[in-house]
């Protein structure tokens, strides 16, 4: 990748995280490396009206609520962190600003991390919230079970993705689906190195920490572009131009837009791996925030 076309912002972000060699050993650093360049990186969010902790179904999740009404529509948001790191905590913000924005709920779910529980806990725990969103309980919070949405980023992008495919097969309709720097194929041949924040060694650490060595990669849900998309809701997916997975983000939205379902794909120039959670550091990440909340208002 050209250093040229690196944004100056990101060359500022980009000391914010420090980086940890990711191994079984060090990833306990990792994790806390991630905690502590949260407030640098997204900062506190906005004061919203109402963020209370559930269980749903089982899962622990927190809920934001930026209203008062009845019957809420609900984004079902899967955090990022390759499986292995992040939480509702580091997440906390992204979705703060994503409820205060757009009127809808948030439910963020703090899914069970590989590889202490590699896959499919992370999809049974999504699809686990996704159950609970459509019962009884989500109703006593005001939550609307017929608009959801469901999204997320970076391997959280993955889930959402997953997700979306599972609850079609269902027979569920969600309202739409947002994916941000996903993660999308398993067999991709990354370059050797990437300097802007995400690299191939440690996608492979990813991949075999949430489906290890003997596990069938090629089944759909962990490999989306294996899978049957059409009747899929509508998407929105974010790539950054300098994101190790900017092709197979593009690919997937071009798939699904060969299957008939409606894509708003967006390529930003210059930017970096999960840029759009990154909201104390990039412009960007707030006009990503505006796009995404112009099509819950469309869904």
């Amino acid at each position: 990748m050209d250093p040229s076309r690196l944004h100056p912002q990101a060359r500022a972000a980009m000391q914010v995280q420090q980086r940890v060699p990711l191994t079984r050993a060090t990833l306990p650093a990792a994790r806390l490396s991630m905690v502590q360049a949260t407030p640098a990186e997204v900062g506190s969010g906005p004061a919203i009206r109402s963020v209370v902790t559930v269980d749903a179904g089982g899962v622990p999740a927190r809920l934001y609520r930026d209203g008062d009404h009845d019957a809420m529509p609900v984004v079902l948001h899967a955090h990022g962190g390759g499986w292995v790191m992040g939480s509702v905590d580091t997440h906390d913000g992204l979705c703060r600003h994503l409820a205060a924005a757009s009127g809808w709920a948030v439910l963020s779910v703090d899914y069970r991390l590989a590889p202490e529980d590699p896959y499919p806990a992370a999809v049974d725990d999504m699809a686990r919230a996704l159950t609970w969103l459509r019962g009884p309980g989500a109703a006593r919070h005001g939550l609307d079970p017929a608009r959801i949405t469901v999204a997320g980023d970076s391997s959280g992008g993955h889930l959402a993705a997953v997700t979306a495919r599972r609850a079609r097969d269902a027979g569920i309709r969600l309202a739409g689906q947002i994916l941000i720097c996903p993660v999308i194929d398993p067999a991709a041949d990354y370059p050797p190195l990437d300097e802007y924040g995400l690299d191939r060694e440690e996608m492979r650490f990813f991949w075999d920490a949430f489906a290890p060595p003997g596990v069938d990669r090629t089944q759909p849900d962990l490999d989306p572009l294996r899978a049957d998309l059409t009747g899929l809701p509508p998407a929105v997916v974010i790539t950054a131009e300098l994101d190790l997975l900017s092709a197979e983000g593009e690919r997937y939205a071009a798939r699904l837009l060969a299957a008939g379902v409606p894509v708003t794909a967006t390529r930003y120039q210059g930017l970096i791996h999960n840029f759009p959670r990154k909201l104390a550091l990039f412009d960007a990440a707030h006009i990503a925030l505006a796009q995404l909340t112009a099509a819950l208002n469309r869904w």
